[in-house]
């Protein structure tokens, strides 16, 4: 899941004349007596919306932190705990089933007595009617994570008359997947808000900002959505807590995520009272204060992201794999840390799989003294790579690197452009507008040869990292969405993937083992230049308590109190 409006470290300040947010003016309506921690309204700061509020539609970590809140699936990633985020269990079912028939059946027991946020009941034909709807509103990921259901093949060629009655049958409250192929990470998928189940009779279009029809059954519903101020949730009258780590009681009465300001504006709201979180990053500059001043207020917490360059490896010059090995080789990680705002925010990465990820075990070939066994980057080795530059024949040739326009990642390209001078190419810089740079490097007609992107995680398996991102099936040629940038393929690769995927069901250790081999294997072809894992930090007000983090879906603000 690429995250939609990177927001580039600020190199500037800007406190005087801003905007502000007063709590005190939100309408929060009558509080329920619940207890102390319970009541209020929790205010978010960010400098854009996110999109769509569509759960079927939106592709964004701003979105789905609110979205996990407010709708529910089948399963859900557990919201309790230091390691909320990293398990799955069953929310509007019963619990996690063990598939049959091979891996390609799941049987769900829905659970009674739940309603949605406008009263309605929860009824079995809901869930076959909402994945019908994935289809039906060109979900992002109709394909990639629920093109396995029988029947979506047709459901993918004429989405309007989608009928999955082939692929989920009903029986009283069982409900059975019926899937083409096995699929150990169905029950994940599952718990994305793409598999949100809303009520059969939802318009089957992209409601967009028109919340009044998108009805869920969390703890929340979105009562209004302006796309230039703000974002509000309120307490959904009808929910009741069924599984307190599937979806728990919250907080708050009120959440508010709140557009215009300036992320370092932001953060003086924030440390001024009239805001409770940053949603954005940090801006580099603050970071020294908020460290010296409100160490217990910022929050650091691991992502399962990658920012890579992308390799063309289909033309020249980095068709050559000596050429990929050699700028990966000369490329200073160190740099790409201190251009992301320094050694707090992200750590010098080689391989594709982030920390954190099952399977994940530190390796780095393009080092100086690789050999050592430790796994990690220590330097570069400038000669290493200009001899493998002279093997390869490439050195003279021109090359293009597109990052985004936003000063963070044009000050990364500039920093590529010297590495590649260094080796002998002539590199030229070619920043593109942020909405257009991602679709258009992932398009093989535009040749570009080297593209500067990010990847965040769609859940936590290696395979949503080397099989969506550096799989032969994830390149398709000429298209604005081939995740597979440099096009990159290995048979032997793509078969010891498939082997990995398999032992998922039976043996996850052995599964981790296959992907940490996976990962090494692609990594030692080079297809990308890995630069670092990225944290995040979080900033939160005085009045905040109870900061929780998902590894799935970042800050929950549902389990948040404000004083």
């Amino acid at each position: 899941m690429r995250r939609a409006g990177i927001v580039a470290l600020s190199l500037t300040v800007a406190l005087t004349g801003c905007s502000s947010v007063d709590v005190s003016t939100v309408d929060t309506g009558p509080q329920p007596k619940l207890g102390p921690h319970f009541g209020g309204t929790l205010v978010e700061l960010s400098t854009t919306n996110s999109g769509s509020a569509d759960p079927q539609v939106n592709y964004t970590p701003a979105f789905w932190s609110l979205q996990t809140i407010t709708y529910d699936g089948l399963t859900a990633y557990d919201k309790l705990g230091p390691n909320a985020g990293q398990h799955v269990v069953g929310d509007l079912a019963t619990g996690v089933p063990r598939p049959t028939d091979g891996g390609t059946k799941w049987s769900f027991v829905l659970r009674d007595g739940i309603r949605f946020s406008d009263g309605s009941p929860l009824r079995p034909a809901d869930v076959k009617a909402s994945f019908e709807r994935i289809f039906k509103v060109h979900g992002p990921t109709a394909s990639t994570l629920y093109g396995s259901i029988a029947g979506a093949d047709k459901c993918l060629d004429k989405p309007q008359n989608c009928d999955l009655s082939q692929g989920i049958a009903i029986s009283g409250r069982t409900i059975t997947f019926t899937l083409t192929g096995p699929d150990p990470e169905f029950a994940q998928k599952l718990a994305l808000p793409h598999a949100a189940i809303l009520p059969a009779g939802t318009p089957a279009t992209d409601q967009g900002t028109d919340v009044s029809k998108l009805h869920g059954t969390g703890p929340y519903y979105w009562a209004s959505y302006e796309p230039t101020d703000a974002v509000v949730l309120k307490r959904n009258p009808y929910f009741h807590q069924w599984s307190a780590p599937a979806q728990p009681l919250g907080y708050p009465d009120q959440i508010v995520q709140k557009y215009g300001l300036e992320p370092t504006d932001e953060v003086t709201a924030v440390v001024n009272g009239q805001g409770d979180l940053v949603v954005d990053q940090l801006p580099g500059d603050r970071l020294p204060d908020l460290g010296a001043r409100y160490r217990s207020r910022v929050h650091l917490d691991q992502q399962g992201v990658d920012w890579y360059w992308a390799l063309n490896t289909r033309i020249p010059p980095f068709n050559n794999v000596k050429a990929r090995q050699a700028v990966n080789l000369a490329f200073d990680r160190n740099a790409g840390v201190i251009h992301f705002g320094g050694p707090a925010l992200a750590s010098p990465s080689c391989q594709i799989l982030p920390p954190g990820i099952p399977g994940y075990q530190p390796y780095c070939p393009w080092t100086a003294h690789a050999g050592d066994g430790r796994g990690r980057w220590k330097g570069t080795d400038l000669a290493r790579a200009r001899r493998l530059v002279a093997e390869s024949g490439t050195a003279g040739q021109s090359v293009g690197v597109v990052p985004a326009n936003d000063p963070m990642q044009v000050a990364m390209a500039e920093y590529l452009q010297t590495v590649l001078t260094q080796l002998g190419y002539r590199a030229t810089v070619k920043p593109l507008d942020a909405a257009l740079q991602y679709p258009y490097i992932q398009n093989s007609g535009n040749r570009v040869q080297v593209g500067l992107t990010q990847w965040y995680q769609d859940y936590p398996a290696a395979s949503n990292f080397l099989r969506v991102l550096l799989s032969c099936g994830a390149f398709t040629p000429n298209s604005d969405s081939s995740p597979n940038i440099g096009g990159f393929c290995d048979p032997r690769a793509d078969q010891a993937m498939d082997v990995a995927s398999r032992l998922e069901a039976t043996d996850p250790k052995a599964a981790d083992a296959a992907w940490a081999g996976v990962d090494r294997t692609v990594t030692d072809q080079a297809p990308w230049i890995s630069m670092f894992a990225p944290k995040t930090l979080g900033f939160v007000s005085k009045r905040l308590g109870n900061y929780t983090y998902s590894a799935q879906f970042g800050f929950l603000a549902s389990r948040a109190w404000v004083w």
